[in-house]
């Protein structure tokens, strides 16, 4: 049975000590970092980032936030990702650049700036190229000038285009980037920096409902796992095998689904795609904070969110990493959700980082 209704506060168990870690074998370890999740806990965005970058994890996926970038018609503002590389790259880490352009990780996924949509995105449609020139050529023209601005990075390993490119943005809306839009962004990419591989990722479900869903709302292109198996060099898959659904009351129905058959039905499908193509497939956001019916995870005094309490992080981890095998390696796993560990850790609460530091030390 894969919904749970549950009270949403759990008591913190020590649980996470004692479950097993996986070995990585060649799986990458890392992170991404949400300059608006900082803002929206109430941190210290330079002062986050330094202390989660001295954890001895290997990569780091940055995003470069469109209408942050771009806030006005002729600005072209990078400061904020530039310390952000900048502080990576001292640390030492590989970075992966989100270039968005329409969309990019982090609530609430949708960044473009209001001068550069001329029309609203019709609900229930597809985004295509011959309806929305204006924004097609402005996201191309971002991209471009994003990557020839980092090309010259030797800590940036790979670009990400878009973030679950094909799907509707959440629950909010039901408009849907076309595939031709996509491929349109794929190919300024290309151009404007032939040498590195562009990562896509896309969300798997893991329960039925979910998986059933996704299938109707774009059973016409196929959800983003789908295309990113088609056109990108790496596929990212964004792993959450328990969520919120709705408050009733003083409980939240879960989905509970990291056990059931949808992710198993899914994972050789992706690594058998990739392996005949020469791409590689990643873990781009393996479940470490909870999902609650809520934008912001609450921060609960001596407990944990049912979604996610700090074992969750781990089980999540094992189950990724048991999808590799020694032909179709994952390339790397990044935990989602580190600027959650922090407001727990200032909270007194370090499970979240303890559970994170013991798969670093011991996968």
């Amino acid at each position: 049975m894969e919904l749970r209704l549950k009270r949403p506060a759990q008591p913190l168990t020590a649980r996470w000590r004692e479950l097993p870690i996986a070995r990585r074998g060649s799986t990458l370890l890392g992170i991404s970092f949400r300059p608006r999740q900082v803002e929206a806990l109430g941190l210290d965005g330079p002062e986050t980032l330094r202390r989660l970058l001295a954890y001895p994890f290997q990569m780091i996926r940055l995003g470069a936030y469109w209408n942050r970038i771009e806030p006005t018609p002729g600005a072209f503002d990078t400061r904020e990702l530039d310390w952000q590389l900048d502080a990576a790259e001292r640390a030492g880490k590989q970075v992966i650049v989100a270039v968005g352009a329409v969309k990019t990780f982090g609530y609430p996924e949708f960044f473009v700036p209001a001068h550069c949509l001329l029309q609203p995105l019709r609900e229930g449609s597809l985004v295509e190229p011959t309806a929305y020139p204006t924004l097609l050529a402005h996201a191309s023209q971002f991209i471009t000038r994003l990557v020839t601005r980092y090309r010259d990075r030797p800590s940036v390993v790979a670009w990400q285009l878009e973030h679950e490119a094909v799907d509707p943005l959440g629950v909010e809306h039901t408009w849907r980037l076309a595939v031709s839009f996509v491929e349109r962004e794929l190919r300024a990419v290309r151009v404007a920096d032939p040498s590195r591989p562009v990562l896509m990722n896309g969300f798997l479900p893991t329960s039925s409902l979910v998986r059933v869903s996704q299938w109707w709302r774009t059973r016409d292109q196929g959800d983003s796992l789908v295309v990113a198996a088609r056109l990108a060099d790496i596929i990212g898959i964004d792993y959450y095998p328990r969520h919120a659904l709705r408050r009733l009351g003083g409980r939240t129905l879960y989905l509970d689904g990291g056990d059931g058959p949808s992710p198993r039905a899914r994972r050789p499908k992706q690594l058998a795609a990739a392996r005949a193509r020469g791409a590689r497939v990643m873990v781009s956001e393996g479940q470490a904070e909870p999902w609650e019916a809520v934008t912001v995870p609450p921060n609960p005094a001596r407990h944990a969110l049912y979604s996610c309490p700090p074992e969750q992080l781990i089980r999540a981890y094992n189950a990724a990493i048991g999808w590799s095998r020694p032909e179709t390696p994952l390339h790397a796993y990044l935990f989602w959700g580190a600027e959650y560990w922090v407001v727990r850790d200032r909270s007194g609460d370090p499970s979240y980082l303890q559970a994170f530091e013991r798969v670093l030390a011991s996968a």
